[in-house]
Parts: structure tokens; C-alpha cells; sequence
């Protein structure tokens, strides 16, 4: 089976940079907080964890999402919901429709300043839902749309 053919937004990454960079801030607040407390900044265990910390901060910042970007795919057929993730541990969801409970879109605040949303696929299995992640609204809009459409032609047992 060919890999899903649909890549998420052009936005993805810098949304996906965003995110990282907030998680990456309390870090550094919490750096300088301790360098101030300790008085002694300039010694060498606040300049080298100062260091190494910058260097995964860039790499989770600006290589991380590049790389999800090329990762994260997804497609849609008449059979089934295709999805590719992960950046580090990769996975590959194949969700058939007649398995289909429910469509959503949801959209957070960042998702919201960069105009995207994720759409979230619950089906009747263990492994839990299928995220589409990272679409432009308007292509959201229409994939939730065609979801229905070919769900509602393909009625199954969704158990």
C-alpha cells in the first residue's frame, strides 16, 4: 500500500515551531531564575547547561518541525482514512470508513492564529482516534464534509 499522499498545511511547521518554543521558555525562564538566585551566572554549571539547553531548544525549534513536515502525511478514499506521523517514533494509522463513529474539528488558540485546525477521526478501535493535524481551515471544512458523505454512503457496524 502506498504511503498517504497529502502533506498538512504549509503552515505546520511554523505552528509546530510556536509550540516548541513555548514549551522551551519556562526552561529558560527557570535558567535564569537559578543563575540570579545562585549570583554566580557566569560559572561553568549555569554557562554549560545554559549551552546545552540552547542547542536542543534550536533543534527541537527550527529542525523538529521541518522534519514532522516531510513525515505527516494523510489521505482519504473511498475505504479508508490514511494518516503518517511522528517525527521520531513514526506511525501509520489506516482507519477503515465502515469503522467511522464520529468526524470533529478542533482548533486551539495557536491553531487559531495560524488559521488551521485538526481533524479528529473516532473510530471503533483500541488504538484510539485518527488526528489529521495541521490543515488549513477551509480544507478541514472539507474533508470533515467528504468524511460524512462517504461514512453515510457506507454504513457499517462503527463498532
Amino acid at each position: 500500500m502506498a504511503d498517504p499522499r497529502w502533506r498538512p498545511s504549509t503552515k505546520a511547521p511554523g505552528l509546530w515551531a510556536t509550540t516548541a518554543a513555548l514549551v522551551w521558555l519556562p526552561v529558560f525562564v527557570a535558567q535564569v531564575v537559578w543563575a540570579l538566585v545562585d549570583g554566580r551566572a557566569t560559572t561553568w554549571p549555569h554557562v554549560t547547561v545554559f549551552a546545552v539547553t540552547l542547542v536542543v531548544a534550536l533543534a527541537d525549534i527550527l529542525i523538529v518541525p521541518q522534519w514532522r513536515y516531510r513525515v505527516h502525511r494523510w489521505e482519504i478514499s473511498a475505504d479508508a482514512v490514511y494518516t503518517r506521523t511522528g517525527w521520531f517514533n513514526q506511525e501509520r494509522r489506516i482507519a477503515p470508513i465502515t469503522r467511522i463513529q464520529t468526524v470533529d474539528t478542533e482548533r486551539g488558540p495557536l491553531d487559531r492564529l495560524f488559521g488551521l485546525a485538526t481533524v479528529t477521526v473516532t473510530t471503533a478501535s483500541s488504538a484510539g482516534a485518527v488526528k489529521i493535524t495541521a490543515l488549513d481551515l477551509d480544507v478541514a471544512d472539507r474533508t470533515v464534509e467528504q468524511l460524512t458523505a462517504i461514512a453515510a454512503r457506507n454504513a457499517g457496524d462503527a463498532t
